[in-house]
This record gives C-alpha cells, structure tokens and sequence, in this order.
C-alpha cells in the first residue's frame, strides 16, 4: 500500500502537523490502496503563508517567466503519463485505457490551450484611441485557494492551476481526499520542472478540515472550486465573511433533445455520453428529451446501447466502463434507481444491484429509465452514475420548457438536422453551453454553467481571466 502522508508546502515534502491517516479506497476491489493524511488548521496557515511570501515576487515575474514554467510543467506531464494514467485509474476506478486518453489527455490538452491563450493574452492594453494615456493592467488575482473534485482529476487541477500560475498567482491545491494519488504525482511534476517554492502548496484534508479552512481564511484572495451544489453554496457563505472572490463549477442535469429529424444514431450516441466515465460527469447528458414520433425507437436504441456496455475492474484493459467511485456514491445511484421503480419510471435496461459476476467492487448497471415525467426524482436530481432518463415531448417548445426547468444549467445538446432550429433552441437554453449534434465544443471554449450549476467559467481566455483582477490606470507614460 502507498503511503502518502507528506503535503507539499514551499518547495518542500513535509510531514503533517498532527497525524491523521486517510484511507484510500481502491473502487475495483473495495481494500484501501494508499494512506494520506487529512490536514489540520497548522497545514492550512503554513501552507497559506508560503503562498502568500511567494506571491510578492511571483505576481511580478514576466509574461514569458512563467509561460517558460508552464512548458517545463507541460514536459514533466507528459513523461509522467503513464504514471498518471496508473494513479487516475486506482484510485477513482477509470478503466486504464480511458485514464491514460481522456483523463490523462484532457489535463495535456488544457496545459497546451492554457500556453496558447496565455502568447496572445495582453495583460497590459490601451482602453482606447480616445483616452491615449489610460491603461487597463490584468494582474493576479492573489492568493488561491483551489478544491478539485474526484471524478475528473487533472482536468480539474489544471483547469486551476495553469492559469493561475499563468496569472501570476499563488495558489494552496486541496484536490479530493478520496482521488488524491494524482495530484501528487502532478506536484512531483511542478516540483520537478522548478516553480519557486511557495508559488504552488498541495495540502490534503477534506471539505470540513482544510476545504472550510482555506475559503474563510483571510489571507486566501480567491476560491476556485468544483464539486457538488450543496459544498459550493457552503464554500460561498463561508467565504463571504472575508469578501474573497468564489468562482464555482457545480453540478448539471443535462437535457438531451433529440428531434424527429436528428440522425439515426443520436440516441445510442446520447446513451453512450450519458456512461462514459461511469456516469461521473457533471455536462452527462443525463435527461433524454425525444419528440414523440420517434419516440419507441429511441428508447429501443438507448436500451441496446446500455445491455452493450461491458463494466469491468479498472485495472484491465478495454473499452469497458469501471466502478462508481466510492461506497456512498454506490449506495446513492443504487437508492436513486430503487426512488425510480418506486416513481413508476419504465426500466428498460441495467436496474439495481451490480453487474453479473462482479461481486465485489461499486459496479454500477448502466440503467435506463423510459416515460419518466421531469417531475421525478431521477430527473431532478443529479444521480452521478450511469443512469439515463428518457422523457417524450411533442414540440419545440415543449421540448424547451423542460430542458430549462431544473435548478442547474451547466450543459445542454440538441439533436437536429435542421440548422435554423438548432440555434433558435440554442439560445433559448439556460445553460452556460449547448453542444450539437454529437459536436464537441473547440479548444479554448469556456466551460461553466448558470443557476446551481455555478458561476464563473474555466478554459480559454475566459479561465486565464478568472484568475485575473483588472486595473484601471490614467496618466500614464508612453
């Protein structure tokens, strides 16, 4: 068992202040994988106050200083890979063939649009022909307190890292206790491709410990956090003794529309989003909305796509999917599926308890729900496992009416063929992206959402800006 106890913190591998040993579980086999340790308000303040002395020298280094950082970071990440990928897979239970393309890629490709936006990005302009002698300056926002989730690791640590650094921040990583292996390798790479010590801390601990430490400190600027609805209005009231700013990337309930007129295999492609990565995505297309005429036909494709997913340990190569993450989220899809049958949802595929011949293990059935009313639990809440809920609807504006009425707005697709209607429904949304016709959003593209999906957006220029505090200056000298 790996035996990770140390946090990094001011260019140094240091022991926690108090012993507090944290499990971590491996999702395929239930045994404990690696001990971390849980920080303590001393871990927090230490690390806190090295990010802030580093913050002096730092926020002031050029442009091109810390994109030469970002380089030697991005090399370090891609030899390490596959260590990354071995990581990712043991402890959230990404089948290892998707950790080393989608999850390990995902944190590669950031890190390269991060560089990319970051060349073209001017941190100090003009405001116009008008006032010759104004400027507005970007500069750093401070330091920054950044909590990632467990379902996409590096995606979410470099969503937040790469541009505050970029940013000329400092910045205290807490990534997610239960998926933490990663994150170190990721500070081994920062330490490896030589950030001044201070610039980057990484200290574990949970929400509760470190998480509510670092939102109401008063020497953290800002916090960046993904995860749940409910920890981010917590994270919200805690901070706002201090007025730091929060920028939040919570949850979704995606609406998935497909028209009469979307191509034949929208709804399998639909299924098949909604699963991946076990259904651990916040943007899944987990709400399936189909326009009654082809109606039985969809759900006989979304029912076939879910019996042809095979599900498997994390560790085995393929094109399976691997287990829910932990026990409470296990337990959670399993009541969540029993509220469904309960509500009179149609099960059509998958259904309660684990798959044939993995007893052991959070295997979770792809399952998929027919004439579900968004009335219903399943469609209301975000069950975060790979459940699917298909909803009829007869028009457009139906159809429109549905997708917008839930609490969250962070990802919603529309399956169409017809192009006018697609970006008349496109704008009609109350989502912070609409993806089209199997379409994936360009690189750069920001990423957030509105309502209890949260605020603030990642990627791009708009996630360099996040971590940036505009300036507006007047008399200055040519």
């Amino acid at each position: 068992m790996l035996e990770k106890r140390e946090f990094y913190i001011n260019g140094q591998w240091v022991s926690p202040a108090k012993a507090n040993d944290f499990d971590v579980i491996n999702p395929s086999n239930e045994e404990p994988c690696a001990v971390i340790s849980l920080g303590d308000q001393a871990d927090t303040d230490a690390a806190v106050a090295a990010a802030k002395a580093a913050f002096e020298t730092w926020s002031v280094t050029s442009k091109e200083e810390r994109i030469a950082l970002v380089e030697r970071i991005l090399e370090e990440y891609m030899a390490r890979s596959a260590d990354m990928a071995a990581a990712i897979s043991m402890e959230m239970g990404a089948p290892i063939d998707m950790s080393s393309t989608q999850q390990v890629g995902a944190g590669g490709a950031h890190i390269k649009n991060f560089l990319r936006t970051a060349k073209g990005f001017e941190f100090e302009r003009k405001l116009g022909e008008h006032a010759p002698n104004d400027r507005i300056i970007y500069e750093a926002a401070g330091v920054c307190g950044l909590i990632t989730p467990w379902n996409w690791p590096m995606n979410q640590v470099t969503l937040k890292v790469i541009p505050a650094l970029l940013a000329g921040c400092t910045m205290i990583l807490k990534p997610s206790e239960i998926s933490p292996l990663s994150s170190y390798v990721f500070a081994e790479i920062i330490d490896k491709a030589g950030a001044p010590a201070g610039v980057f801390n990484l200290v574990n601990g949970d929400g509760v410990g470190v998480g509510s430490q670092l939102s109401s400190h008063p020497d953290v600027d800002m916090i960046s956090f993904t995860g749940s609805t409910r920890a981010g209005i917590a994270i919200s009231k805690n901070a706002a003794e201090t007025l730091k700013r929060v920028h939040l990337e919570l949850g979704g309930k995606g609406a998935n529309i497909i028209f009469a007129d979307a191509d034949e295999k929208a709804a399998k492609r639909g299924a098949m989003h909604c699963f991946n990565n076990t259904g651990q995505s916040c943007n899944a297309p987990t709400r399936m909305l189909v326009q009654r005429e082809i109606y039985d036909d969809a759900v006989k494709a979304a029912a076939s796509a879910a019996d042809s997913v095979a599900v498997d340990i994390a560790s085995k190569e393929g094109r399976h999917i691997g287990p829910v993450v932990s026990e409470l989220q296990y337990n959670k899809i399993q009541g969540l599926i029993d509220k469904g049958i309960e509500e009179g949802a149609n099960l059509v595929a998958g259904g309660p308890g684990r798959p044939d011949g993995l007893n052991r293990g959070y295997f979770v059935r792809p399952t998929v729900f027919a004439d579900v009313s968004n009335s219903m639990t399943i469609a209301r809440e975000e069950i975060f496992g790979p459940v699917l809920s298909i909803i009829p609807f007869d028009t457009e504006e139906e159809a429109i009416q549905i997708a917008n009425d839930t609490p969250y707005g962070l990802t919603n697709y529309v399956q169409s063929q017809d192009g006018e209607k697609r970006s008349r429904v496109a704008n009609r949304l109350r989502s912070g992206m609409v993806e089209m016709n199997g379409q994936s959003r360009g690189a750069g593209s920001p990423f957030g959402g509105m309502k209890a999906s949260g605020n603030g957006r990642e990627g791009g220029v708009w996630g360099l800006e996040d971590f940036l505090e505009v300036k507006s200056v007047s008399g200055w000298a040519e």
